[in-house]
């Protein structure tokens, strides 16, 4: 199993400049220490400080050497598939072929006022522009669309919340599937992960790849991996939630959401451990990638959960397994 992280790089008493500089610290940290993939996700807002991920991926090509180097997410409805194909490509070719897209919805909606695009035809778009992109991977040089990437074909993710039919389109097509589970009770996504497979066997794929990405935090200690992440994570889902109409988050749900079988991965590097391969017994999934700053987080805090990360959680999990056999074998 693949293991990572993904940020949106909140901020909040720091400049985006202070906030990015302590991004690509972050991802340099998670390359040395062997974790396999990064991501950085899009956003259009005054409390994220990327709206352009690739840029950053960019910068961290320099400054790492294995680790893949990815979205979280590209929002390709309001994007253009030419130009995310360039980009991607670019960053490939500096990389030395280790980019990759995640394509999807994202979390918010600025992006289609702020490029011209109504919410409404989100749908269409996203099929029309996914469709274009996909063309454009399996043949850019024939359409006059460079550099080519360094891979023969740059990995595509389609990035999936709570809809069975992005899950379909995903599988459809072939393409591997991010599954978002922030919420909730893990098990209850299971069907998710077995429409995608079926519905690339009757397709006639191979069985594609499947991420779960979740929110989460580690310290040495649970007690500290809660007390730590949750000022932060109340202070990000309360002001969003502001402004979408939900519930306050109170402590007692944090805390019963980092239970076995609730969606958040806070804890100690060993509940963390018991936790991924307890849902990789649900979904035999592929990768897992957690969600360590949720809300601007102080850096070193960050920086110890990437730590911990890499040195204790990763290897118990990979040595773990190893021994077991996936559910498409």
């Amino acid at each position: 199993m693949e293991l990572g992280i993904y940020s949106f790089a909140e901020i909040e008493d720091q400049t985006p400049g202070e906030r990015l500089r302590d991004l690509l610290e972050e991802i340099e940290l998670a390359d040395q220490l062997g974790l396999d993939v990064f991501g950085v996700g899009e956003h259009h807002r005054p409390d994220f400080s990327v709206s352009a991920p690739v840029v950053v991926l960019a910068a961290a090509a320099e400054r790492t050497k294995r680790i893949r180097l990815t979205s979280a997410v590209t929002v390709l409805s309001s994007d253009d598939p030419i130009r995310v194909h360039q980009q991607f490509a670019t960053l490939d070719q500096l990389s030395g072929g280790r980019a990759e897209i995640m394509a999807g919805r994202g979390s918010f909606i600025e992006s289609f006022p702020l490029f011209g695009y109504d919410l409404h035809d989100y749908d269409l778009l996203f099929e029309q522009k996914l469709e274009v992109l996909l063309d454009i991977r399996s043949r850019p040089a024939e359409l006059g669309v460079y550099p080519v990437p360094a891979q023969p074909m740059l990995p595509v993710w389609v990035a999936v919340g709570g809809s069975p039919e992005s899950a379909a389109r995903a599988c459809t097509l072939g393409l591997p599937m991010a599954l978002a589970i922030i919420g909730g009770m893990p098990e209850r996504f299971a069907p998710f992960a077995e429409l995608h497979r079926e519905a690339a066997r009757r397709a006639g794929h191979e069985p594609p790849r499947l991420s779960i990405n979740s929110h989460g935090f580690i310290a040495d200690t649970s007690q500290e991996a809660l007390d730590e992440s949750y000022p932060s994570v109340s202070a990000a889902m309360n002001r969003i939630g502001r402004e979408r109409g939900w519930q306050p988050m109170q402590r007692q749900d944090y805390d019963a959401a980092a239970t076995l079988r609730g969606a958040n991965f806070v804890g100690s590097p060993q509940q963390v451990v018991e936790k991924v391969l307890f849902q990789h017994a649900i979904f035999g999934h592929d990768r897992f990638l957690i969600q360590l700053s949720v809300g601007a987080m102080p850096h070193a805090q960050i920086m110890r959960a990437i730590e911990l990360l890499g040195t204790e959680v990763a290897p118990a999990v990979r040595a773990e397994i190893a021994g077991r056999v996936r559910p498409t074998e």
